[in-house]
């Protein structure tokens, strides 16, 4: 059984949800190790069509643990904190990211509250992304002294080009869901309410395509998003 996670699968759908609200859902290296765990159990089931990521209480995920760091407001002591922590982190981040982005099934990010950090790389991680209206997000590691990884500045310069990128990761400033929908960053915004309803609704329709299809497009799209070379995984494996 998970420890951090709760797994779910209702037919072709699986629901994978963040389960640590008192501690905001926070990724450090145990908990990425069992979430890159979980995707590789996903990715490996034949019935799973799509996973719907998901958070509970108020955040989606805060990111890194930054509990050593409570208190501590000068910048230097807060970089000499986190600049170790975050070497191996980022590796770890690296690899799910890859493993995320690179999932045969659709992926849909239901942003049930604020992302930040490595919570909001796993967001832009996703196939697709529903948010509540009131999330936020940012990433706050040029505020700690350290750049952001390459493999989530990758994922959001594909999103959003390099100028914005620059902006977003440099400036450290709060994004609220209402300005990302037009960056083409988010699907749609939801109620809360709404949410985990209209992530199983479009995830429903989804599973219903033709799995081969749906894993050729996707893969596709991918590379070129990211500049690179377009394969035939339908040419090479088949779902259906």
């Amino acid at each position: 059984m998970p420890e951090h996670f709760v797994l779910e699968k209702e037919g072709r759908i699986t629901t994978l949800t963040f389960n640590r609200p008192e501690k905001r859902n926070p990724l450090n290296e145990e908990i990425v190790l069992e979430f890159e765990s979980l995707l590789h159990q996903i990715r490996d089931d034949k019935d799973t069509r799509v996973l719907i990521f998901t958070g509970t209480g108020n955040t989606f995920s805060a990111g890194a643990d930054l509990s050593q760091m409570k208190g501590i407001t000068d910048p230097a002591e807060r970089q000499r904190i986190f600049a170790p922590l975050g070497k191996r982190r980022v590796r770890l981040i690296a690899r799910v990211l890859h493993t995320l982005v690179n999932l045969e099934q659709v992926t849909i990010a239901a942003i049930n509250g604020y992302a930040a950090g490595g919570g909001w790389s796993l967001a832009l991680g996703c196939d697709l992304r529903i948010a509540v209206e009131e999330a936020e997000f940012w990433f706050p590691e040029v505020d700690l002294g350290v750049p952001l990884s390459p493999a989530s500045t990758s994922l959001l310069a594909a999103h959003v080009g390099p100028a914005l990128a620059k902006e977003i990761i440099i400036t450290c400033r709060r994004f609220k869901a209402a300005e990302l929908l037009p960056l083409g960053i988010l699907n749609r915004i939801v109620k809360k309410a709404d949410l985990m309803p209209a992530a199983r609704e479009l995830a429903q329709s989804i599973a219903q395509k033709n799995p081969t299809a749906v894993m050729a497009s996707k893969a596709t799209i991918n590379a070129l998003a990211m500049h690179q070379a377009v394969v035939r995984p339908d040419i090479l494996l088949a779902r259906d």
